[in-house]
């Protein structure tokens, strides 16, 4: 330390320019955009990512979350990735599935049969998938933090398919979920997520999908929700996507350590999901909402309809199969 202030004291006597970051070269510090805000379960699972990489890098590396949306949307933000303009971006999948079409697999309603599939899906076979297609647009899939199985909200009691028919609901603008609800009976709605508020309150739309602690947190219930519906009828993954420019930042030695301590932080983020959603059940039934089961069977009958008109690439269909072969 003597030695680097004697320096810095004869540059500045020799009147040369000092650079502040000459003695810290080996820090490196991470931007990660995050859409939700920060009384997300997201939130607390991306910093749980930070600390975890924190500790397992000796400080080495830190990651600054910016929360809320404040450095754009999902589709902004993977863009900015790709072009090396942002370190981490958070999407989810069906956004990266607009750069890797075979990624449209995971838009299919009842695709998995628990969480457990789902998790050994990624982390196996489909995951070494999506990475090296992911790789050829110059990022790199550091983790997986999930939104999970999703459920209707809806301002009118939904007990049986018959009752979907006719119903507004706004949906990911997917061709999984807009070919779902539509044999469902439904009337898909496109609408931005931040338009559902006000929506649900004109009428504009009677319903909505999403994670149920989602309901909770938007307050959807002030805004004429009073059913919710245990459709589980598609879940969702948001990829951690890490431009190559911040990749290649990482010393090749801490790699894997970086790597192991972004799947710890993602793991926890999955356990938080499941804690923010028996919560808001438990908050939700507080403020009338009624939680309603549905013949999933049946509707399940009249999806599969439709989705033997659609088609997969084969190595990514096996993929799948291979996953829930795993787990049953």
């Amino acid at each position: 330390m003597k030695k680097k202030i004697l320096a810095l004291s004869i540059m500045a006597a020799l009147g040369l320019t000092v650079s502040t970051t000459a003695f810290a070269a080996d820090e490196i510090t991470l931007t990660l955009a995050l859409a939700d805000n920060t009384s997300s379960n997201y939130y607390q699972g991306t910093m749980a990512i930070a600390d975890a990489v924190a500790e397992a890098t000796d400080g080495q590396i830190t990651i600054n979350v910016q929360a809320g949306g404040t450095l754009g949307g999902e589709s902004d933000t993977l863009d900015m990735a790709i072009q090396g303009d942002l370190d981490i971006a958070s999407c989810a999948n069906s956004v990266l599935a607009n750069y890797i079409p075979e990624m449209n697999i995971l838009d299919q309603a009842f695709l998995w049969d628990s969480a457990d599939q789902a998790n050994y899906a990624i982390q196996n076979e489909l995951g070494a998938l999506i990475s090296e297609k992911a790789e050829a647009l110059g990022i790199h899939v550091i983790g997986y933090l999930e939104s999970g199985f999703r459920d209707v909200f809806s301002t009118k009691p939904i007990e049986s398919m018959a009752d979907f028919k006719g119903l507004k609901i706004r949906v990911m603008q997917n061709d999984g979920q807009l070919t779902a609800f539509t044999s469902f009976g439904a009337n898909p709605i496109a609408l931005s997520a931040s338009e559902q508020f006000t929506a649900l309150q004109q009428g504009t739309i009677d319903a909505c999908e999403n994670a149920v602690s989602n309901c909770w947190i938007n307050k959807y219930y002030e805004a004429g929700v009073d059913s919710i519906i245990n459709t589980k009828h598609c879940f969702v993954y948001i990829p951690l996507c890490m431009s190559d420019t911040a990749w290649n930042k990482i010393p090749d030695d801490l790699k894997d350590a970086f790597l192991a301590a972004v799947q710890e932080g993602c793991e926890a983020q999955w356990q938080y999901l499941i804690d923010a959603n028996e919560e808001a059940k438990a908050n939700l039934e507080d403020a009338g909402v009624t939680f309603y089961d549905i013949n999933i069977d049946e509707l399940k009958e009249a999806y599969q309809a439709e989705l033997d008109k659609m088609s997969y690439d084969e190595a990514w269909v096996a993929a799948v199969d291979a996953a829930k072969a795993a787990v049953e």
